[in-house]
Formats: structure tokens, C-alpha cells, sequence
């Protein structure tokens, strides 16, 4: 498994809808947060053993209705 954070910047008055829309519809998002500045949403995606975290940005997140630009972080270590 591998972990990737997502800044998804929306369209103006869209980020509650597009929040719902990853919620509802992807599965490897754990969480969906909305944040103050020059992003809308910051979304916790965990994705399975080989799964390419290229292609699932661009096929699940980015064609959404109302996204307008990501921002993709990979995470390696998560510490407690």
C-alpha cells in the first residue's frame, strides 16, 4: 500500500460538491479535509501495492466535475 496526499483546487462555489463527489466516489480516498488558502480540498488516498499514483490522479481525481488543478504529495513514513 502507498500513500499519496492530493490539493485539489476547485471551481469558484464547487468545493462542498466536488468534496461529496470524492467521498462518494473513489475508494482509495481515506479522507477528504477542505482547507483554507490556495487550495479547496486536501485528500488522503491509499493505494494498493502497484497501483500508479500517476494514473490514478489523472483518471479518478482530475476529471471529476469541478476540479480545476491538483497538487500530488507522495508520502513515505508515517510516524505517530
Amino acid at each position: 500500500m502507498s500513500t499519496i496526499f492530493v490539493m485539489v483546487k476547485c471551481e469558484l462555489g464547487r468545493a462542498y460538491e466536488v468534496a461529496a463527489a470524492i467521498a462518494d466516489r473513489v475508494e482509495e480516498a481515506s479522507e477528504v479535509w477542505s482547507t483554507s488558502g490556495q487550495y479547496d480540498l486536501l485528500v488522503k488516498c491509499v493505494l494498493a501495492p502497484g497501483r500508479d499514483a500517476g494514473h490514478f490522479v489523472t483518471e479518478s481525481l482530475q476529471r471529476l466535475p469541478g476540479v480545476r488543478d491538483t497538487f500530488t504529495l507522495i508520502a513515505f513514513q508515517a510516524f505517530r
